[in-house]
């Protein structure tokens, strides 16, 4: 019989999940989540939504409150990331947290800025509040850490988390003679890269002869993301100016950038924490020559182009796999 998931693992991966909903709208700050726990169960959760708004410690002390809970004296918050100890563009959480009467606070991964990290156990323990680090499950301990790894690179370097999404045929086809690239993977592939993927990410990059020749939207298929900033990358800048990109109407930003390198730079001084890169094996190559690729999904189609258009495919399966 499988033992039982300790009441710690459980709280914890609670916010680990509810941190999720923050992605692709956080910028230039992490995703985090937050519950806070009185009596052995969940009173309050939350997770941050956007910069400048509620950080998730607030977030899910506010909850409690909407719930009817009138104290939260020495109640126990689990919350993902290091509480922050400074205020900005809100106030400080261990202050909030500390006149809230919270008892205990345990969190998953520390701070990844020096400038701040381990600040909090100190601020919170002048204030009575007793601060540890989760010592649970493994497994939640990586997808908490999981959760900062854009605004970890971000903290470190200056620039985005990327991402290279490339789909290609059994033999190796990534576009038929023809140039054409439309439709390799399934429609559940592509219903995981447009939706899924492009609403948990702070941008698409694609190339210019991915405008060109596919005339994408660029936009989220999924949950709409007004937040999600398109790139073309074209060293001649010649794209079409009825392309979709630029008069679809959306509130999303259009960038053009002559040189990968250079955009990843700017977008880094922008504050956008995770890039998406979809289109152009030439885009592809060259952030991976210049080792700006943190991560790679391949989508093996099981089909076979050889020297036939893409719709003319010999289709082996009914099945499209992913790989990281």
């Amino acid at each position: 019989m499988r033992p039982l998931r300790p009441a710690d693992d459980g709280f914890m991966a609670r916010a680990v999940m509810i941190a999720a909903k923050g992605f692709g709208h956080t910028r230039p700050n992490p995703a985090v989540g937050a519950v806070v726990v009185k009596g052995g169960r969940i009173v309050g959760e939350g997770w941050h939504k956007r910069a400048g708004g509620d950080h998730a410690e607030v977030a899910a002390m506010k909850s409690a409150r909407r719930r009817g809970v009138e104290s939260l004296e020495g109640a126990t918050m689990y919350v993902t990331l290091e509480p922050c100890s400074k205020p900005g563009r809100v106030g400080a959480c261990t202050d909030a947290i500390a006149n809230a009467g919270i008892a205990k606070v345990v969190y998953a991964v520390q701070d990844p800025n020096p400038k701040n990290r381990g600040l909090a156990k100190r601020a919170l323990a002048k204030a009575g509040v007793e601060c540890v680090r989760f010592k649970g499950d493994a497994e939640i301990v990586k997808n908490a850490e999981g959760l900062i790894r854009d605004f970890r690179k971000h903290v470190k370097t200056g620039l985005p988390y990327v991402t290279v999404k490339i789909a290609m045929s059994l033999d190796g086809r990534i576009c038929d003679n023809w140039g054409g690239s439309k439709w390799i993977s399934s429609a559940n592939a592509r219903k995981f890269t447009s939706g899924t993927l492009r609403e948990r990410v702070d941008a698409i990059m694609v190339g210019g002869e991915t405008v060109r020749r596919d005339n994408p939207s660029l936009l989220s298929h999924g949950r709409r993301n007004d937040d999600l900033v398109r790139v073309v990358v074209s060293r001649s800048g010649n794209l079409p100016k009825d392309a979709q990109v630029f008069t679809d109407g959306a509130p999303n930003r259009t960038l053009v950038f002559d040189d990968a390198k250079k955009a990843l730079a700017e977008l880094g001084r922008m504050g956008i924490m995770h890039v998406l890169c979809e289109g152009g094996m030439k885009l592809a190559v060259s952030l991976a020559e210049q080792g700006l690729v943190d991560e790679w999904i391949s989508v093996i189609a099981p089909k076979v182009i050889g020297n036939r258009r893409i719709s003319d495919a010999v289709v082996i399966g009914d099945f499209t796999c992913l790989r990281g």
